[in-house]
C-alpha cells in the first residue's frame, strides 16, 4: 500500500501508539481483540510471542498458553516485564522454541516483511500455530489510503492482501488453516456517522471475498516428513481383471524344456 514516509520508515511504533490511543484506533483495537480472541483459545503449548510495533494491543489474553511474551522495537509506556526489546526482522529467539506466534501488523510496517515471516516461522515449533493480523489493502480503508496519501500511520502500512499472504506462507511450508476479515465500516472519525453505518458490518460480511479492513489468517507449520492423506476421490485403485493360472499339465511341459 505505497512507500512509508521516512520518519516513520524504521519505527512507527510512537506514532502508531498514539493513533490507538484515539477513539477510532480504540474501536479497531476492540475488534482485533474480538477476532483473536476467537481463535487462539484453542492452540495450546507453553510459550507464545507477539510480535509488533504496539505494546498496548495485547491479543493474546485468552490463550491458554503459560508464558506470554511481547516483542516490540522501541520501549514505550506501559510495557510489563514480559517484553523483549529487538527488531522484528532479527528476533533473538532460538529455533523451534514458541507453541504460538502472533505478528500483529509487523509485516505492515516492516522494512523487509519476508524476512520477518521467516523469521516467525523459524521460531515457530513443529505443529506450532502462527496467527498474522494485516490491514486488507482490499477495503474502504485500502480505498481511502490510495486516495488520501496520508502520512502517517496506520495509513503507511505496505497493506498485503489474502492471496499474496498465502502464497508467502506456502513458500516457507506453512499450511494456512482459516482466515477472516472485519471492520467493514469507513474510517470516519464522527460518532454519529459511524453507528448509523453498523449495518455495513453485518452485509459485507456475508460476502465470499475479505474485504474488511483486519484480515487475520491462522497457520500452523507442520511436522517435518509428513505425507498429508489424499482424499478418497484422489486414490481410485485399478480394475483388476481374472487371470488364469497355468494347469499342471503346462508347468510339466516347461520342467521338460528345461
Amino acid at each position: 500500500m505505497g512507500k512509508l514516509p521516512s520518519n516513520m520508515n524504521e519505527h512507527p511504533s510512537e506514532a502508531l501508539r498514539s493513533w490507538y490511543a484515539t477513539p477510532l484506533g480504540e474501536k479497531m483495537a476492540a475488534c482485533e481483540k474480538q477476532m483473536a480472541d476467537s481463535i487462539i483459545h484453542s492452540a495450546f503449548g507453553y510459550h507464545l510471542l507477539q510480535i509488533g510495533f504496539v505494546a498496548s494491543v495485547p491479543l493474546f489474553e485468552s490463550s491458554p498458553v503459560s508464558h506470554k511474551v511481547m516483542l516490540c522495537p522501541r520501549m514505550s509506556l506501559g510495557m510489563t516485564e514480559q517484553t523483549i526489546i529487538a527488531e522484528p526482522h532479527e528476533l533473538p529467539i532460538t529455533d523451534n522454541s514458541q507453541d504460538v506466534v502472533i505478528l500483529h501488523h509487523a509485516l505492515d510496517f516492516a522494512d523487509h516483511p519476508h524476512q520477518v515471516l521467516r523469521e516467525a516461522s523459524r521460531v515457530l515449533r513443529q505443529g506450532g500455530h502462527l496467527l498474522i493480523v494485516s490491514f486488507n489493502p482490499n477495503s474502504f480503508w485500502g480505498v481511502c489510503r490510495r486516495c488520501h496519501r496520508n502520512p502517517s500511520p496506520p495509513w503507511t502500512a505496505h497493506g498485503f492482501s489474502h492471496w499474496r499472504l498465502h502464497d508467502w506462507i506456502r513458500l516457507l511450508d506453512l499450511t494456512e488453516l482459516k482466515s477472516h476479515s472485519d471492520f467493514h465500516r469507513p474510517p470516519i472519525e464522527n460518532e454519529r456517522w459511524f453507528k448509523r453505518l453498523g449495518f455495513m458490518d453485518s452485509w459485507f460480511s456475508k460476502l465470499p471475498t475479505h474485504n474488511g479492513c483486519i484480515l487475520m489468517m491462522w497457520v500452523r507449520k507442520d511436522v517435518m516428513g509428513m505425507t498429508p492423506l489424499k482424499p478418497a476421490w484422489k486414490t481410485r485403485k485399478l480394475i483388476s481383471f481374472p487371470v488364469a493360472e497355468p494347469s499342471a499339465r503346462q508347468k510339466s511341459a516347461r520342467g521338460k524344456s528345461i
